[in-house]
């Protein structure tokens, strides 16, 4: 698809997926590595758990596909063998902080004087402008600064973030996206352009906007076990099975309420509900449960119904009827459901004593 395309990917850690994608969309990318090698490298896990540049297991991961090179982009040789690089790109990736590269003579404008055509992406916690952009940031600090920290963990405590980093994998796949739409209207245009990608805004939109909802009057999410709660209304994503737990969504409106209704149609069919339950208006509930022409005991009572079905059903079963019915439920595997997958059987995933080896 862009095998036509070549990529300087200047990038280190998460926001190394960026290239990622690109590269297995058939571009040619070129990590541009410092002297010492990118930091990623140093990243645990190793194979073998023997430390080395050339056994992360993150970096074998994030630097697939790519090729590699090294400038020293501290000294003047360096500087010029980017410049000479950027020339035959069509694709420029950095996450170094705001003003950095501009004050080598390698920002945008410098680059784009020697090729008009260049497409230049720059991945950063908080932009390129704007109070917080100079600031040094962490996956933590971002995850707070984007709001996802306010609906994860249980409400009588602390919030928490999620364990693996999430805020660079979001933009990063933004900077990839982004990169697409950029080409695209070079085609056009036949120029480049500077592509501003924000961690914090890119999680705050993987919150599908509840950052959004004080300020336009809409109901405040909340953290709550296993789900999220709206004004005090507990909406669970997490839901135990016979054998286990899956994941449900169980929501309204014209996107999810048809989902919704198909359930709850399931649910009677099983005698797991009566007729007057299975048609309420699901599309429109919410609403309903706003105005409270819906009572939150009956709401409450629904859910009830709803955690008692689920647990006489296995995830298999969860599954098997979610693909048939088109219902959002998904199993949640354990170390264990993973261990014995099929799926994983049939690739040959997993290998006593492997030593993965590093391209």
């Amino acid at each position: 698809m862009l095998q036509h395309y070549r990529v300087l990917d200047l990038t280190d850690d998460e926001s190394m997926i960026a290239g990622m994608i690109l590269a297995d969309l058939g571009a040619d990318v070129i990590a541009v590595e410092p002297p010492q090698g990118n930091a990623a490298r140093q990243r645990g896990p190793f194979a073998g758990n023997e430390p080395g540049p050339d056994r992360s297991l993150p970096w074998a991961a994030w630097a697939r596909n790519k090729r590699s090179v090294t400038a020293d982009l501290e000294a003047d040789a360096g500087r010029q063998r980017l410049r000479q690089l950027a020339t035959t790109a069509d694709v420029l990736i950095e996450s170094t902080t705001p003003g950095v590269m501009a004050a080598r003579g390698l920002g945008f404008d410098d680059l784009t004087a020697l090729n008009p055509a260049l497409v230049y992406v720059s991945v950063t916690a908080f932009g390129q402008d704007g109070p917080k952009a100079g600031y040094a940031a962490t996956d933590l600090t971002i995850a707070a600064a984007a709001g996802e920290m306010s609906i994860t963990g249980d409400d009588d405590r602390a919030p928490l973030r999620l364990a693996i980093p999430q805020a660079r994998l979001h933009a990063g796949a933004e900077a990839a996206q982004a990169v697409l739409i950029a080409l695209r209207e070079r085609k056009r245009s036949g120029l480049g352009q500077h592509v501003d990608v924000s961690a914090q805004a890119a999680l705050a939109q993987a919150m599908q906007s509840y950052i959004l909802a004080a300020a336009v009057g809409d109901i405040d999410p909340a953290r709550f076990r296993g789900g999220v709660k709206m004004s005090g209304r507990p909406s669970p994503l997490i839901w135990q099975a016979a054998d286990g737990y899956a994941s449900v969504t169980f929501a309204f409106g014209v996107a999810i309420g048809p989902f919704s209704r198909r359930l709850m149609e399931w649910v009677c069919e099983e005698g797991g509900c009566d007729e007057e339950t299975r048609d309420k208006d699901w599309i429109g509930y919410r609403g309903l449960l706003a105005s409270g022409e819906e009572p939150i005991e009956e709401y409450l009572r629904v859910l009830g119904v709803l955690a008692a079905f689920f647990q006489t059903k296995t995830k298999a079963e969860l599954l098997a009827v979610a693909m048939e019915k088109r219902l959002l439920i998904v199993p949640a595997s354990s170390i264990g459901d993973l261990h014995d997958s099929p799926q994983f059987a049939d690739r040959d995933y997993w290998r006593e004593g492997a030593d993965w080896p590093v391209a």
